[in-house]
């Protein structure tokens, strides 16, 4: 059974930075994409990254392209979540999960396994 485990949340003001960071234990990353998700009050979930397996592919939710960056690192079984120049609408509830695949490259859909979230409020 994987875990998956946020952590890095937390209040900053617009223009600021967080980075997240989601521990898996169970197993490696080896075997899993994996995906950052966010949902805002009153909103549906929306994808916001996503990295594969091997790293080499990575994607991004257009509303975050060329503000945050997905980078993993194996040896501590982590994925990270860069977030650069927030907004207040970035504001949200972030959740990693992963997806148990041989596909190449990362999605998100289908993913087996949650983490509980950890809460991003952007505001001044």
């Amino acid at each position: 059974q994987l875990q998956l485990v946020e952590s890095g949340g937390g209040l900053v003001q617009p223009g600021g930075s967080l980075r997240l960071s989601c521990v898996v234990s169970g197993s490696t990353l080896d075997y899993y994409n994996i995906a950052w998700f966010r949902q805002a009050p009153g909103k549906e979930r929306e994808g916001v990254s996503c990295i594969s397996r091997s790293g080499t592919t990575v994607d991004y939710a257009d509303s975050v392209k060329g503000r945050f960056t997905i980078s993993k690192n194996n040896a501590k079984n982590t994925v990270y979540l860069k977030m650069n120049s927030l907004k207040p609408e970035d504001t949200a509830v972030y959740y990693c999960a992963a997806d148990h695949t041989v596909a190449v490259e990362c999605r998100y859909r289908g993913m087996d396994y949650w983490g509980e979230g950890t809460l991003v409020t952007v505001s001044s």
